[in-house]
């Protein structure tokens, strides 16, 4: 294992607070106290607050926080972060026991090789409460330094609310929020453009900076601002949209008293997340000069159009899972990291991989395969347990984002059916092939002996409850015909119905095993 201490302090670790553990760690015969992670322990350098940081989650922490640290470390950057509970749930109690330091390990697999990397991460400088400490938040709306907003309010987080209310302390909303605080900012400092700030969400939501950026808007408009502050908006703050990548595994609930014991101290915020990281930044106007994280040799892209990243993305890594945990698990296997090892399995997604999806991206196709080795890579992650079950919820509307536009991609570019994508319509199918509804209004599937549940919106469940026992042709038809989960009729691509019906035919026939073996042989 990797264990880094650059300028005296090791680097990052997440948690969730919800998760936290216990103050005490347990010997085989004695509990003993263990001191705390503290500032004199990581050598925590003051720096200006250049960071405001709306989330105190463990994405954050092992995402930004771990990239301005190591910015921090190698003179890049020089700006700590003030973290912000935009709610009153929860509490800070653990930042503040801990003087805002924690742990970060980062495991996975590096060059064919499990790797784990250890680092205290000093970039937090404070963590305050929106609600319980409202004029501690809102004074750094007057800080000189201030220059950035990074947020993780959840999906729902970015939203207009008219009921929502100015003159509360603070407003519910995180844009209120925002705004609010932007407008304390433009009077506080009389308008100077050279004052204004960059959003920097990272909502996982379609062009998350736009959406926050009219949400602010709405609320200039519905608390009557003024045209002055509007304009100061407009001209003076920039609203990036950015992609993120990299899975966090948050407190290691079942690990942490060791690694305290390796570690020489107890840490309540200790996190945990993959190697693999990127993160895709999309502005009009440039700052990457003002946040120089790709000089650090991070992995970060600035960029003036995102959208072949997040396609990349969303068809390789995204599309990789939804074409072939359906199909895995009806072969028996539980776990990601099962079906990299079965054989069958990992032949299969790779030529979807490379044969069907690659050769429909815009991105250069070396870039591409890059990208697709890493991600192999990721599915490989020994410290990582992906449940196919986990990853089956919502599958329908997953493989219509996700796998469809390779599909048809591949059929206006060859004129031929994709076959690996096509027969991931037919898993489907036979994985959403349905016993009976359970209490909870989900559907009962059956692998063997074996029963499992089938999560997805009501109306998908309706429909194979009442479809799936018909013959596999009408089935298919009813199934692809449904322009509500397509957004178009499927039967109209030549030979598309035929095929998958052969496929799901083959499924029930021979069992998902040797249907997958026809199909990459």
């Amino acid at each position: 294992m990797q264990i880094e201490f650059p300028c005296g302090h090791m680097g990052m670790i997440t948690t969730k607070q919800s998760e936290s553990p216990s103050l005490w760690t347990a010997d085989k015969n004695e509990v003993k106290r263990m001191e705390l992670l503290n500032r004199s322990k990581t050598n925590f350098v003051e720096r200006p607050i250049k960071v405001l940081q709306f989330g105190e989650g463990g994405f954050l922490r092992a995402f930004v926080d771990y990239m301005i640290d190591i910015a921090n470390e190698k003179g890049d950057f020089n700006g700590n972060i003030v973290i912000v509970k935009p709610i009153e749930f929860g509490n800070l109690d653990f930042f503040h026991q801990q003087d805002c330091q924690y742990t970060l390990e980062l495991r996975g697999k590096e060059n064919g090789e499990a790797k784990k990397v250890r680092r205290q991460i000093t970039s937090v400088a404070d963590a305050v409460g929106a609600v319980e400490e409202y004029d501690k938040f809102m004074a750094f709306a007057s800080s000189e330094d201030l220059r950035f907003i990074v947020s993780n309010t959840t999906e729902a987080g970015i939203v207009y609310d008219e009921t929502d209310d100015f003159n509360a302390e603070p407003p519910k909303t995180y844009p209120g929020k925002l705004t609010k605080f932007l407008y304390t900012r433009f009077k506080a400092f009389n308008g100077d453009t050279s004052k204004g700030l960059i959003m920097l969400p990272v909502e996982l939501i379609d062009n998350n900076g736009p959406a926050l950026k009219k949400c602010v808007f709405q609320f200039i408009e519905l608390w009557n601002l003024g045209e002055e502050f509007k304009n100061w908006v407009l001209e003076a703050c920039i609203f990036g949209s950015t992609l993120v990548d990299r899975i966090v595994t948050g407190y290691p609930r079942d690990e942490a008293e060791a690694i305290w014991e390796e570690l020489g101290y107890r840490d309540n915020l200790l996190d945990t997340g993959e190697l693999f990281a990127l993160w895709v930044i999309e502005s009009e106007k440039e700052f990457k000069d003002e946040f120089p994280l790709d000089k650090a040799g991070l992995p970060v892209i600035f960029t003036d159009n995102q959208k072949p990243y997040k396609e990349r993305k969303v068809r390789i890594l995204n599309g990789a899972h939804t074409s072939f945990v359906l199909a895995s698990f009806l072969a028996g296997n539980d776990i990601v990291l099962e079906s990299m090892n079965d054989s069958d399995v990992r032949k299969f997604m790779e030529h979807t991989i490379f044969n069907e999806v690659i050769p429909t991206l815009s991105l250069p196709e070396d870039e591409c395969k890059e990208f697709a080795n890493a991600v192999i890579e990721r599915f490989e992650n020994p410290y990582v347990k992906h449940q196919l079950l986990s990853i089956s919820l919502n599958s329908v509307s997953k493989w219509r984002a996700r796998c469809m536009p390779s599909l048809t991609g591949y059929i206006n570019k060859k004129g031929e059916l994709p076959k690996h994508l096509t027969f991931s319509l037919a898993a489907l199918m036979a994985f959403y092939t349905a016993s009976d509804f359970a209490e909870d209004g989900t559907l009962i599937g059956h692998r063997g002996d074996e029963t499992y549940t089938i999560n997805d919106s009501k109306d998908v469940l309706d429909f194979f409850a009442a479809n799936s026992s018909k013959p596999a042709a009408e089935f298919i038809n009813a199934f692809l015909s449904n322009e509500s989960f397509f957004g178009e009729d499927m039967t109209k691509y030549a030979g598309l119905a035929d095929a998958v019906t052969a496929y799901l035919e083959d499924i029930k026939k021979n069992g998902m095993r040797k249907a997958i073996q026809s199909v990459i042989a």
